[in-house]
């Protein structure tokens, strides 16, 4: 399985920490940043290789990922020589990619299983598969509906819940091929696009844990709950041992076939 991490941002809101450091290589509590986090954690969701998109003080990315064999990953990188937004990174890497791939943020804190959801973009046929995390928003006033200058009913401080992307997209090939390389194009246009043609564009609902680092309260954040985060984001891969039938059984020839 193959990923596409999206690390070119200029990091504006998390100022002045990413004037130094790009934002996918902030640290996160005393011994990781957030995109080794993000490696490991594709590494024991099956993925075999990664493309990062880098611009902003990518050279410091290059060499603390260098060519990804710390993590047991085959790493490559495309630069963008001028910032493309959050889908036109893809556009130049078309013959290059796999008919299914997993797209991701590189300042994203989850404990999504991102290879179930590329096998479950990939079952479903559609164009985009958007992992989705539930959002309440309390409004603090009294919201009154109404019709024709009339008041027809009367909510007091209500909550309204909706979904929102976490940053993390299974993506198809063929869904990018209409789209000439060096375009700067967002999601956001992308979706739209898909819509207008009656595409399936799907959604990954998630229940679990989702942190953006998108501001400096929600990195605080992460660094703050750090100790009660790390057993959940960086799970130990379970390794099950062989039972003594499997390691007595005769094992196939590997010219004949026959038990040796």
């Amino acid at each position: 399985m193959h990923a596409v991490i999206l690390a070119g941002g200029k990091g504006v809101r998390l100022r002045p920490y990413t004037t130094a450091l790009p934002k996918p290589l902030m640290p996160i509590g005393d011994s990781h940043s957030i995109l080794q986090i993000v490696l490991e954690q594709l590494a024991s969701c099956g993925f075999t290789s990664v493309t990062l998109a880098i611009n902003h003080l990518g050279p410091l990315i290059r060499a603390f990922v260098g060519d990804g064999s710390e993590w047991g990953l085959t790493i490559d990188y495309v630069e963008e020589e001028k910032p493309l937004n959050t889908v036109g990174p893809l556009f130049g890497l078309k013959d290059s990619l796999p008919d299914e791939f997993l797209v991701m943020n590189g300042d994203v804190l989850t404990d999504l299983d991102y290879g179930h959801l590329l096998r479950t973009h990939a079952d479903s046929g559609a164009a985009v598969t958007v992992a989705t995390s539930e959002r309440v928003h309390r409004i603090d006033f009294g919201v009154l509906d109404n019709a024709d200058g009339r008041i027809t009913g009367f909510r007091e401080k209500p909550s309204l819940t909706y979904s929102v992307s976490m940053g993390v997209y299974g993506m198809s090939r063929k869904t990018i091929a209409p789209y000439p390389a060096g375009q700067p194009f967002g999601f956001d246009q992308l979706v739209l696009d898909l819509l207008a043609k009656n595409e399936h564009a799907a959604i990954y609902p998630f229940e679990g844990f989702w942190l953006d680092i998108g501001r400096p309260e929600d990195y605080d954040e992460a660094n703050r709950n750090f100790a009660e985060l790390k057993p959940i984001l960086l799970r130990e891969r379970i390794v099950v041992p062989p039972t003594p039938e499997a390691i007595l059984s005769p094992k196939p020839d590997a010219v004949t076939g026959e038990p040796v």
